[in-house]
Parts: C-alpha cells; sequence; structure tokens
C-alpha cells in the first residue's frame, strides 16, 4: 500500500533487489500511483525503458502524469496483469532484467469514496480494480449462499468468525454501503480485542473474490520467469499471509532441482530450477519507514534471480538478432541502443562458444 502522498513501500529495497541499472528494461505490474515506476526510471537513465501495467485505469491516469518527463522510455498498459505475457509480446517487450509486483492497494483506490474499498468511507460495494469487471462486492455480499460467502470469508480473509458473519450479512439484506457491511461485521466479531479493525479481513476477502486476485497473481507468476532473461530479476511485496505464502511456495519450488516427493527413489518429474532465491527471509519496513507510512506495516518482499543456462541464452539472443534484421522497420517499442547491446551479446557469446 502507499501513503495518501504515493510513497511507495520498500523503494530502496526494491532498487537493489532488482540490481536495476542503466539500460536496463523493467515491467513494474502493479503500477498503482507510478512511486516505484518513478524511482526505476531514475536508475535506468540512460537508455532504459519501464513497460508499467495496471488494470484501473484511474492509475494509468494518474502514473502518466507523474512520469510525464519520461515520456521517451515509459509505456503505460491499462490491462489485468494476468495477460503479462501476451502485453510483454504484444509490445516485443522480452526479455526484460526485471518484473515487480507490489500487490498493495493504492492510495488512489483507498481515498477513492465511490470505490468501496474503504471502510473509513460511505461507499457503493463495488471493489473492482477495473470498470469493465462484471461482479461486484454488492453481488457477492448480497446474493451468495451463506454457506459460499462463509467459506469465502475464511478462505481469502482467514476470519475465524466467518459463519457468524455470513449469518448476519445474510439476515440484514439487502446490504447497500461499505458503513452497513463494517456495522454488520463488527457485530458478527463481537467485542475481542484486535490490532486491525474488525472487518479488515472481510473486505479483504471480498475484495480478492471479486477481483480474482489470488488466481491471477499466481498465473501471473508463472509467465514472469519466461519473460525474464540472464540473471532477471523477480522481485514480489505482498501484504498478507495468503499473499505470501503463494510467492515463498512458488520461489522455493522454483529453487529446485526436483519436486519429487520424498518416497520416490528416482526423480521422475523432470523439473530443472528456474530460479534462485536472493533471500530466504523476507525484507520488511524498517521502524523508521513505518512511522513515516504506517500503510507500510504490513509489506513482506521477497526477491529471486533468474537462472537460465548459456545455450538458452545464446538461443534467445539470436532470435531476438534475426527478428531485428528480419523486420528492421517493424514498429517495436525498441531502440537501436538496445539491439546493439544483444548483437554485442549474441556476439561475446558466439566466441565464447
Amino acid at each position: 500500500m502507499m501513503s495518501p502522498a504515493h510513497i511507495p513501500v520498500l523503494t530502496e529495497e526494491v532498487i537493489q533487489a532488482l540490481a536495476v541499472q542503466p539500460g536496463g528494461r523493467y515491467i513494474d505490474c502493479t503500477l498503482g500511483g507510478g512511486g516505484h515506476a518513478a524511482a526505476i526510471l531514475e536508475h535506468i537513465s540512460p537508455g532504459g525503458q519501464l513497460l508499467g501495467i495496471d488494470a484501473d485505469p484511474e492509475a494509468i491516469r494518474s502514473a502518466s502524469q507523474r512520469l510525464s518527463k519520461y515520456v521517451n522510455s515509459v509505456l503505460l498498459i491499462n490491462d489485468n496483469f494476468v495477460n503479462l505475457k501476451s502485453i510483454c509480446y504484444k509490445n516485443d517487450f522480452v526479455p526484460v532484467h526485471g518484473i515487480l509486483f507490489d500487490l498493495g492497494l493504492s492510495s488512489l483506490q483507498l481515498n477513492d469514496n465511490e470505490r468501496g474499498f474503504s471502510f473509513q468511507h460511505k461507499a457503493p460495494l463495488d471493489m473492482r480494480f477495473s470498470p469493465d469487471q462484471e461482479i461486484t462486492a454488492s453481488d457477492i455480499v448480497n446474493d451468495y449462499p451463506e454457506e459460499e460467502l462463509a467459506r469465502l470469508i475464511w478462505t481469502y480473509g482467514e476470519e475465524t468468525a466467518a459463519r457468524r458473519i455470513a449469518r448476519n450479512i445474510v439476515q440484514e439484506r439487502p446490504i447497500n454501503n461499505t458503513l452497513e457491511l463494517a456495522r454488520i461485521v463488527e457485530r458478527g466479531v463481537g467485542k475481542r480485542q484486535r490490532k486491525i479493525h474488525p472487518a479488515t479481513k472481510t473486505f479483504q476477502a471480498v475484495r480478492i473474490a471479486v477481483n480474482k486476485e489470488l488466481d491471477h497473481f499466481e498465473l501471473a507468476l508463472k509467465q514472469a520467469i519466461d519473460l525474464l532473461g540472464y540473471q532477471g530479476r523477480l522481485v514480489v511485496i505482498s501484504y498478507h499471509s495468503l499473499e505470501d505464502r503463494i510467492v515463498k511456495q512458488f520461489m522455493q519450488k522454483e529453487s529446485t532441482n526436483c519436486i519429487c516427493p520424498p518416497e520416490v527413489p528416482i526423480c521422475t518429474c523432470g523439473h530443472t530450477a528456474s530460479l534462485r532465491q536472493i533471500n530466504k527471509r523476507i525484507i520488511a519496513p524498517s521502524p523508521e519507514e513505518i512511522k513515516r507510512n504506517p500503510r507500510s506495516r504490513s509489506a513482506r518482499l521477497r526477491a529471486a534471480e533468474h537462472i537460465i543456462g548459456q545455450e538458452e541464452h545464446y538461443s534467445i539472443m539470436e532470435e531476438l538478432r534475426s527478428a531485428a534484421e528480419i523486420r528492421p522497420n517493424a514498429h517495436v517499442w525498441k531502440r537501436p541502443a538496445l539491439l546493439k547491446k544483444l548483437r554485442q551479446t549474441y556476439a561475446v557469446l558466439s566466441i565464447v562458444n
């Protein structure tokens, strides 16, 4: 998450984990207010490029203003990162040096009284990242059967009072706005002491379900590996245990050569490691950052480096070199400096081989 001033979380740690370098190409899969994108663009000059993606059209509009001075180095796409691979191939933006996922809600979304993401304001039950999505929070809250609602709140919110909350919601239907929903959830949770607002977990669960966040994220992670070049970096900032668990298990699996069950004497899976974990323990904000930006307190960063053999790297470079020569006048988002760099890499590898 970001503060109302659009302060990106763990900025220095992100730049370090991505190993940002001048002339590099990077993808910000969750553009938000453009805070991380601006920091990356400052470090990749001269000659670098950034592809920014966000499902929220308001985020694209806001970020385009913030990043206006980098207009020749940035391409912003209004789309869901579940389509990451097709977006990159459509714009000839592969391979890349680094990919960032910052999974927190942006201040634009939290502070917009019409979006329904916050229980601090009276707003319609919407919670969609994109206005093109069909299902809203109102559809889930007012139409889902009690049993399905309880399962959703337990699964995506890890809320122990899920059944009681679901029962209260069904009894109070129709529910018209966020404040009504928050009051009903509070009654279901009871007066037990909590460090967070009683409605936090339920709102999280409904939002995740509306936007299919976890399903889309898992699919995007798998695509990211295929887009990373030699020693490319994958960096993820998560904000709750569900997201962090997905990242942790994904990086552990992709950092292991064999994933056969322990009882199998000989490897039959054929799985080979594609990542090397940079930090096996999470990186969290410092006390100073949390004091400066309280919304960063739950942020957790994990990073990994792409493992790619020299033969595979050679193949990719040759393919890109050939494509550039076959389509010299094609409308692609590349620069002469990048093509020159690719040819130089190809030449060095040819000598080595």
